[in-house]
């Protein structure tokens, strides 16, 4: 998952509503979002080399349905290829019993030995962000306050030009009620940001500016899902998936 928007307890009866985008090679197999036969609650994609996800729902829980999503960190200078699949955080809090606070206190004094990531984890009565980069905040795990959120290769609310523009537009979706297919024309968009807005991320201002878009396009890597999903106070979760490569 490389972008994703969400709102936490701004909309009534919907402590959560989420956007996003998973960018990866195209030729990385994967699997549709759709119930895991090992594990029946779990509703998620899955990556078939690393096994793990990047985003997904489970149907039922003791506290009600969870959620988790993940997005990777960008720091080529320091990725490591021998490192863990991150997917496996995704899945295995899924797949667990354990609450948000309980699953990040366990993987604490091993995230360091992840490639960077941001972990965003909860269910309907609290949600937390989480990274091995950052400052303090991060790396203990950070419960989040009612509001609207984005994330994309940086840490939560880093002012990418793709992260502003869709928070905007999602805010602004959720001011008009709107359905489910806006959300998705959203994910759709290939804008890319004009070269005086791109961030600085080690890598050459050419790929930069290929990345900067919110649906991103090129010859061997780009988005290959938009998901949409809600979480509900007295209903069961959502989660629905458009697969575009």
């Amino acid at each position: 998952m490389c972008l994703i928007v969400f709102a936490w307890q701004v909309v009534p009866g919907a402590p959560l509503i989420a956007a996003a985008n998973r960018d990866e090679f195209y030729d990385r197999p994967a699997s549709a979002a759709g119930s895991w036969p090992e594990h029946p609650q779990v509703y998620a994609g899955r990556d078939l080399k690393g096994g793990g996800s990047w985003m997904g729902i489970t149907r039922e829980h003791a506290h009600g349905p969870k959620f988790a999503a993940l997005t990777n960190i960008r720091g080529p200078r320091e990725r490591r290829v021998e490192a863990p699949s991150r997917g496996a955080l995704v899945a295995d809090y899924l797949a667990g019993d354990l609450s948000a606070p309980e699953y990040i206190a366990g993987i604490a004094n091993t995230a360091g030995a992840y490639n960077g990531f941001n972990l965003v984890l909860g269910d309907r009565d609290s949600l937390y962000w989480y990274s091995n980069r950052g400052e303090d905040d991060a790396r203990n795990g950070q419960a989040l306050q009612p509001g609207i959120y984005g994330i994309s290769n940086g840490l939560l609310d880093s002012p990418w030009p793709k992260v502003l523009r869709t928070k905007a537009q999602f805010a602004s979706l959720l001011c008009q009620g709107a359905p489910e297919e806006a959300y998705f024309d959203m994910l759709a968009d290939t804008t890319r940001a004009s070269d005086l807005r791109l961030p600085d991320t080690g890598i050459s201002i050419e790929i930069e500016r290929m990345l900067s878009a919110v649906c991103i396009e090129t010859p061997g890597y780009g988005t290959r899902t938009s998901t949409v999903v809600k979480l509900y106070s007295a209903a069961p979760a959502e989660l629905h998936e458009r697969v575009l490569q």
